[in-house]
This record gives C-alpha cells, structure tokens and sequence, in this order.
C-alpha cells in the first residue's frame, strides 16, 4: 500500500458525511513530554539561540502529511484555479501551496465547523517538538537527509518542477511524513525571540508583525530543512514554496487573531532654516554606514550596499541599506541610521526591516510632506534576489514606529526589485520604480499608485525588452537602477543604468539613455543623452531640486581593479578649471533634461583616502578624482541641502556650490 493511501484515512469517530478518504488528512496522536528547543544558532542562524527546554503538557493530535489540493479545495474549490503555479503542485495528493496564514487558518475553522473537532495550526513549539520526534539531531534522520527527501534542495533562482506529493518519504518516530521539506508550513505563533528560560506550551499569541514557518521547501538549499530552522513570512504572502498542516487541540491560552497596527505619538516638527541660494556649502564627506552598538545583537555582515534616504519632519536624516553576507543569502537584513538634527555624526546601525529567512533585496524611502514617511521594500520566498513581492509600511512618528508591513505587490516574480528614488506627481500619484529583471540590461519597471500607496498597478503589458534606439519606443524604461522625474509638462522622464540598454548617439557612441513617457508609464520614447553610460556597481540618482532644475549625479566611468586607463570627462573640476576628470560628478539641466550645461565632480579638492565601502572600497579624492562608482540614493530637505549617499559615505551640498566656479 503506498504511503499516501496510509496518510489519507478518516479521523476516527469523525462525522464526515459522504466525503471521500482524501478528503481529511489522518491525524497522528504525539504524546507530552519535552524537548530542547533551538540550536547555537550560529551566523544568520542567530534567532534559533538560545536552545532552552520546552514541556508539551498535554497531547495533540498532528496530521500526517500537509494538507492536500483536493483536501483545501472541498473548502476553497476556487483555489484550483492556481494548481500548477510555477510548474508545481498540480496533483490532487501535492501538498497546497499559494495560500496565506488566512487560508490556513480559515481552512482549519471551516474544518472545525464540519468535523465537530478543534483544529488549528500547529504552534512553533508543538511543531519542532514532532518534527523532531524525540532525536536531538539537525535531522530527525541524523545529521543529514537522504536523496528520498531532496526536491531539488539547492538554491534555485527559478523554481525546478519537482513532485509535492505528500506521504512519499519515510515517516519519522511519530509517525510523520514530510517534516523535513516537501513545502514550508504555517504556524500558529507570531515570529519572536527565544527566551533562555524554560518554557511550558509556548506561543507567541499577541504582537508580532511575521508569522513562524517551518520545516523548509523544495528548491532551497537543505540546511533550511533542519528541525531547528526558523523562518517566517508576512500573514498575507502566498507563494509556491509554502504550505500547511493542522494539529487537533485547543488553543493556546490567551489566544486572539492580534491584527492592529502599533503606530507611535511622537509627531514633532523641527523648522528646517533655509540655507543660502548663493552661499556654497560643500560638507566634510561623512560615513553613515557604522556597526552597531557592541552587545545590541544587531546583525552586521560584511556588506553593506543599496541605500535609501530621505529626511524626516523632525529635522533628522534617516538612511537604510542592505547588510548580507552574500546578496542572494537568506541571512540579508535592513539596517538603519540617523543623523539627528544638529548632530556632525550618524547613529550606529540599527536593524530597520527583516522577514526572517528572507532576502530582503530592494529599500526606498519617501516623505510625502504630510507627515508620513512611507518603506517599500522587496521580500523574496527564498534565498535569490529575482522573485520579490513588494511590501510597505508607513510612519508617523518620523519613522520611530512603523506600521505592520503590507504586501501591494503579491507575486514572487521579476520587476519587483525596489530602486530608491520614489516621486508623487503633481495629481498625488505615487510613483515607485523597480529593476525588470535580476540581469543587467533588462530595464526598469513602474509601479503607480493613484490612492496614497493602498493599491498599485504596473501598466507594463507583457512586451518583450525592446531595442533601446535612439526614437525607439518601448514598454520597459533602459537601463536598471533608474531615477524618474515628472517633467513640467507632465510627462514622466527616467534614466537608467547598462550598456546594451544604452543608446547610440549622432557620435555613434554609446551614451546613458533617456526615456520619456507621456502615458503615466504604459510606454516609453528612448533618446541618448550628452553623458556616458554606467554599468556594474554604480547607480545613478535623478531629482528634481526644489529650485526648479532637474539634478542628475553619475559616473564617467565603469573602473575595474584591473583596468590600466580610466576614461573621464570633460567637465568643471574642484578648483573650478575645466579639465578631464574621473568618477561621480554632479549634472544641472534647465532646460528638462535637454541639456546639461552645468556638469561638475563631486569633489571640494581636498585630497582623501576614503572606503566607499561594498563594492567601491579604497579610492583617492582630490581635484579630478571622486568616488569611482557606488549605489546612489538622495533626498533634499526643506531647508535646500542635498544629501548624497553612495555605497558607504554621506555627501551634503547645495545647489549654489554645483553652480559655483
């Protein structure tokens, strides 16, 4: 009898009317008792620490298997509609997968309602306690899982089709199939740390903002597998990667479904004085990427790259990046820093945004000038950096306390990478751009949102890339990592990054492209510009300057450690001569974008040794050297000042020194 037959049986004693043997997973009774729970929890491991015992004071019953598409869908028959997702699941006896925390818990009221029983979703506690069915290694099985268990368990920027069929590998001492893999499962709990005491029957019942998942999924490395392993996603996500099993028993003491949004008192305001329009200020280049406090328990990896900036009412600075240890790692977080109102130095990091064993790639930052600062960010099902949703979360309290994250983009799939940079139009529209693809000349996506970021859309219309020619049009922007600006005559303007997306000019050369839309994104007219195209580790920045001019901050050149000769530009350097120049140089157009007849480096012509940190590392600054490359993000703040940021260093100036000789 093949064991998906023997993980199909009725509950016993259960009135089921005529449904058939699938339709309800068989439960295992797992008697008490108790359990270390946890590991070292070593590297981005961190929150498996401490390991502290657990007593399970009472017996429950647990299913099997995880819940089957034929099983959910006696419940929710609408959801076959999404069998074969992604090339997975598609089988009545696949485990479901693409169903929310709400799903699974609305699937268990409704079977509670049928069945005359309590059924639920397991806690974290009662979950690592019957996965590891009484063994103390990583695996139930020992220290690793044989080949029966592997669906594909590598990191997988595309999802391979492999089987979900449930109750195919070995049982283990409790008789339970699938605990290690197959999908991920929901659990009942709310994400939170551990605690060193012992505990009896645990679970986070109130004031989260993820909810636990377990038992890791096909296409991710086998290390997530593990008994120990922690992960956890936003309630609303759904994806391919994901499924759920019930236990039958009460609920935990104290239990409610706890959905509000915690949102802090504190609204001051600081007065921002306008600095002088004729006055030039260059600052001192600071650094804001700083480790945090020793003992605070904030992961800091070793890079530390893509920032986001804006300013805040009360007068500070607020600035977020990506720390990882590998850019398509589980381990990545969002850390923060401030450079608080009359203060010459950045906080240290502080974490800002995490789902827990998720990668976290893409951050913006917007003040919409009404007292609320809003964060998007990408959130991955795994471990690569291609198939994001989007999520936001707001402030009112000059990003003290933020709102609960809120998924505006659902799908796990490409144009979902977040780029700095967000703009509201004139007609209050939000704008949000994204990376199109995870390669480097596959162009930037638009995100609009007509209703103060509740709901979005991306007018693209499946199109292919187009050619990037010069008159050439489109329904993707040229160029990654792109900036926007609306134009006065309303339409949108955007440059982007990639030498293939650039565009040939009247000199037959390559040159950054512009791109023009005069349908809110639906298409896109390409043009060359006068200025040189980026490629890897750079990211430009384009802003429209409260003064009226459009600001753009670039590169003259992609510099390699190996390259004998840079290529500069001819443009205003340090000391006010025109002269060939290299690196990051600072662009003024009054003329929409047409021209550029105001083009200087970034640089006061001091002369520093300075660590751009990432990618850029060491570099000399002086009269016709600036920083080489780097990821680029800025604001202005109300009182003219424009705050740079590159990978690692904080630049302040204002528009009177760009125009200075």
């Amino acid at each position: 009898m093949k064991r998906i037959a023997m993980c199909a049986m009725l509950l016993a004693g259960a009135t089921v009317g005529a449904w058939a043997q699938t339709d309800i997973p068989e439960i295992k009774t797992i008697e008490k008792g108790h359990f270390w729970m946890g590991s070292m929890g070593v590297g981005e491991n961190y929150d498996e620490a401490p390991v502290h015992r657990v007593d399970i004071s009472h017996s429950f019953g647990m299913a099997v298997t995880e819940v089957t598409n034929a099983q959910y869908e006696q419940f929710r028959p609408e959801h076959r509609a999404l069998r074969g997702k992604d090339g997975l699941s598609s089988g009545d006896d696949e485990a479901v997968t693409n169903v929310s925390w709400y799903d699974a818990m609305d699937y268990c009221r409704w079977l509670s309602e049928r069945t005359g029983r309590t059924f639920r979703l397991p806690t974290e506690a009662e979950w690592e306690y019957a996965c590891r069915a009484g063994t103390p290694f990583p695996f139930y099985w020992g220290d690793g899982l044989p080949g029966v268990f592997h669906r594909n368990q590598q990191k997988a920027r595309t999802l391979r089709q492999v089987s979900l069929q449930v109750g195919v590998t070995p049982p283990n001492g409790f008789g339970l199939c699938d605990m290690h893999g197959n999908v991920e499962e929901w659990c009942l709990d709310w994400y939170a740390p551990y605690e060193a005491q012992a505990a009896t029957d645990p679970c986070v019942v109130s004031g989260g903002l993820y909810r636990v998942t377990r038992g890791g999924s096909h296409n991710t490395p086998e290390q997530y597998l593990r008994s120990a392993n922690r992960m956890a996603m936003i309630p609303s996500d759904r994806h391919s990667m994901t499924g759920f099993r019930i236990v039958e028993a009460p609920y935990p003491a104290g239990w409610t479904v706890d959905e509000s949004h915690y949102v802090g008192e504190n609204h001051s305001r600081a007065k921002w004085n306008k600095v002088s329009d004729t006055q030039p200020i260059f600052c001192e280049p600071r650094v804001y990427v700083l480790p945090p406090l020793q003992g605070s328990k904030t992961p800091f990896m070793r890079h530390n790259h893509q920032p986001a900036i804006t300013w805040c009412d009360n007068g500070d600075l607020l600035a977020i990046w990506f720390s990882a240890d590998e850019e398509n790692g589980r381990d990545m977080v969002v850390l923060s820093s401030r450079l608080r109102k009359g203060k010459k130095e950045w906080t240290p990091a502080e974490l800002f945004f995490k789902v827990p064993d998720r990668n976290m790639t893409g951050s913006s930052l917007l003040n919409d000038r009404q007292g609320t600062l809003y964060h998007i960010n990408g959130v991955e099902a795994a471990g690569d950096w291609q198939n994001l949703a989007m999520v936001l979360r707001e402030s009112h309290d000059n990003g003290a306390t933020w709102s609960r994250p809120r998924i505006i983009e659902g799908e796990h799939t490409v144009r979902h990478q977040v780029i700095q940079g967000p703009i509201i139009l004139n007609d209050g529209t939000f704008v949000q751009l994204c990376d199109a693809g995870p390669g480097s000349e596959d162009g930037t996506s638009i995100h609009l949102s007509s209703d103060g970021g509740k709901t979005w859309c991306d007018p693209w219309d499946g199109a292919p890339l187009p050619n990037f020619v010069e008159g050439g049009t489109g329904t993707t922007i040229a160029g990654i990592h792109a900036g926007v600006v609306q134009l006065a005559d309303g339409r949108l303007m955007a440059m982007g990054r990639g030498i293939d997306n650039a565009v040939v000019g009247a000199d037959g050369k390559r040159h950054l492209p512009i791109s023009i839309s005069a349908d809110r994104g639906k298409t896109w007219t390409y043009h060359a510009s006068p200025l040189p195209p980026i490629q890897g580790h750079q990211r430009l920045v384009l802003l429209r300057l409260a003064e009226g001019p459009l600001m753009l901050v670039s590169f003259t050149d992609h510099p390699t450690r190996t390259k004998k000769s840079e290529q500069g530009m001819m443009m205003r350097a340090a000391d006010g001569t025109e002269q060939m120049c290299y690196g990051a140089y600072v662009a003024l157009s009054y003329d929409e974008g047409k021209t550029w007849p105001v083009i200087r480096l970034l640089s006061d012509g001091t002369e520093r040794y300075l660590n751009g940190g990432a990618w850029t590392q060491f570099f000399t600054m002086d009269n016709t050297h600036a920083e080489p490359r780097g990821y680029l993000a800025v604001t202005q703040s109300p009182d003219g000042m424009i705050h740079l940021l590159s990978s690692r260093i904080h630049y302040a100036f204002n528009k009177a020194w760009i125009e200075s000789k």
